[in-house]
């Protein structure tokens, strides 16, 4: 059975709550000895608590730590009445870019009895800094990702026709041929024939539109001219009198 009137200073009562959290937590008092803003700029916060350290000075603070490095802020409220803030500190291992987009695990403002605070941040604080914390890590590994250059498809005019090189990935292919591509088995290519250039250009773009779903590029190409086997190109003629003329 704990002390109906346990004590309320701020590091008793840190180190009570660490003994009533699941878990192995310690709590560690930190006195106003300057730098306790690289504590505070880590309490993840966009609520009461972040408004209460932007607007009133942080004298001294407790930190409950667990065995997993998950944080815990504990801070007085302002004013002259008891009770304490608490919040989840953010990990230092994330990048800044990976909490763009999470919802903030905002803390607590709780009475000066650590055995009910210990219910809310259990029940309450806790499970909202897990997603978040899920969320953040989640962003973190997808940015560690080697970043590759965007895939293309080209589509190159020929005689009318729009021409792809066959791709390596199924999904694409498919992506061509349910738009009207056709597999030329001589050439290996998928071809988009021109014979109705309506129901061409309507092909092309429902094409484009699958292969965007898919995070595929679309380049179209016409093809190079080339001077015509065993012919030299030949340089025009240098003018010798400007025509008063010009085609329009």
């Amino acid at each position: 059975m704990h002390d109906p009137t346990p004590d309320t200073g701020l590091g008793s009562f840190a180190a009570v709550l660490a003994g009533e959290l699941p878990g192995d937590w310690t709590s560690t008092y930190h006195p106003d000895r300057g730098g306790l803003n690289v504590l505070t700029d880590r309490v993840w916060d966009m609520d009461d608590v972040a408004d209460a350290l932007a607007n009133h000075t942080v004298d001294h603070c407790a930190v409950l730590r667990r065995h997993d490095g998950t944080r815990l802020f504990v801070a007085e409220q302002p004013g002259h009445g008891e009770g304490y803030l608490i919040a989840a500190m953010a990990p230092d291992d994330a990048p800044d870019e990976a909490f763009r987009g999470v919802r903030e695990p905002d803390g607590l403002a709780v009475d000066a009895d650590p055995f009910s605070a210990a219910e809310d941040v259990t029940f309450d604080l806790l499970p909202r800094y897990y997603v978040a914390l899920a969320q953040a890590r989640g962003n973190a590994d997808r940015l560690a990702l080697p970043q590759s250059a965007p895939q293309r498809i080209v589509m190159t005019w020929s005689d009318g026709s729009l021409v792809v090189d066959k791709p390596d990935r199924p999904d694409i292919a498919r992506a061509l041929t349910d738009s009207g591509f056709t597999f030329d088995p001589t050439r290996g290519v998928l071809v988009l024939s021109g014979d109705d250039t309506a129901h061409q250009a309507a092909s092309a773009r429902a094409a484009g539109a699958r292969l965007d779903e898919l995070g595929i590029g679309v380049v179209l190409r016409h093809p190079q001219a080339r001077s015509a086997l065993g012919t030299a190109s030949v340089a025009p003629p240098t003018p010798t009198a400007v025509s008063r003329h010009r085609g329009r």
